[in-house]
């Protein structure tokens, strides 16, 4: 029932480019629109200029493996879109849909950013409301979708519990989410005392999965309310 997917590698620093490969294999596999993240690191949204080369090579590479959208945000320091790069990037994009991510939720005034991001020509920008997840950021959300209708989906700490009281309390006719689950590894032998990442990092013998049930059950909650 998902309408469009948002391709990221790295969700544990909250997305970042996709290999190819993954993106070749997903677009054999599905026929929703595939947007894909530009998002060279983890951490925050001002890039130096090796990194600009980065993205601006992985939306190209984006495009000739069939990419439907991209997906980006960059900032200055003092917590303002980054005009300039954004619009370098917007247009190694074109012809295809650009969606300005999460970095919108690390700007100094939403309001006045939201407003710069139509006038750079996104399509649409994606927040949880400036606050840690949706629910809480909801005030905010209202605000801005009534700014401008059509253009904020939501996204951060959306799930089956929560989704009706934020569509509810909002304007929002799209909404994003990782629908995700735990699944065991079927590794027999393990060994608990290696881990391939930081500490922080999940589990080496867990493995998180978009979840089938999970998607249609949002849907369906999203059809009552849309």
């Amino acid at each position: 029932g998902a309408g469009r997917i948002e391709l990221c590698a790295g969700l544990v620093e909250g997305g970042t480019t996709p290999s190819m490969g993954l993106l070749q294999v997903v677009k054999q596999c599905v026929r929703v629109p595939v947007f894909v993240m530009i998002r060279p690191r983890g951490g925050d949204f001002l890039y130096s200029d090796r990194e600009v080369e980065v993205m601006k090579a992985d939306i190209r590479l984006a495009k000739l493996h069939g990419a439907d959208g991209l997906v980006f945000g960059a900032l200055t320091e003092d917590g303002r879109i980054d005009t300039e790069l954004c619009t370098a990037l917007l247009a190694v994009c074109r012809p295809l849909p650009v969606t300005f991510h999460r970095a919108f939720d690390m700007v100094h005034d939403p309001l006045v950013a939201l407003e710069t991001l139509i006038s750079l020509g996104f399509e649409r920008v994606l927040t949880s409301g400036c606050d840690s997840s949706a629910l809480e950021g909801l005030s905010l959300i209202k605000r801005l979708t009534e700014q401008v209708s059509g253009f904020v989906p939501l996204g951060g700490g959306i799930t089956e519990r929560n989704l009706q009281r934020i569509l509810e309390g909002s304007t929002a006719s799209e909404f994003h989410c990782s629908a995700r689950s735990a699944r065991d590894s079927g590794m027999k032998f393990r060994n608990p005392n290696v881990a391939m990442g930081a500490s922080f990092s999940a589990p080496e013998y867990s493995i998180k999965v978009a979840d089938v049930a999970k998607v249609r059950t949002l849907n369906a909650i999203a059809k009552n309310i849309l």
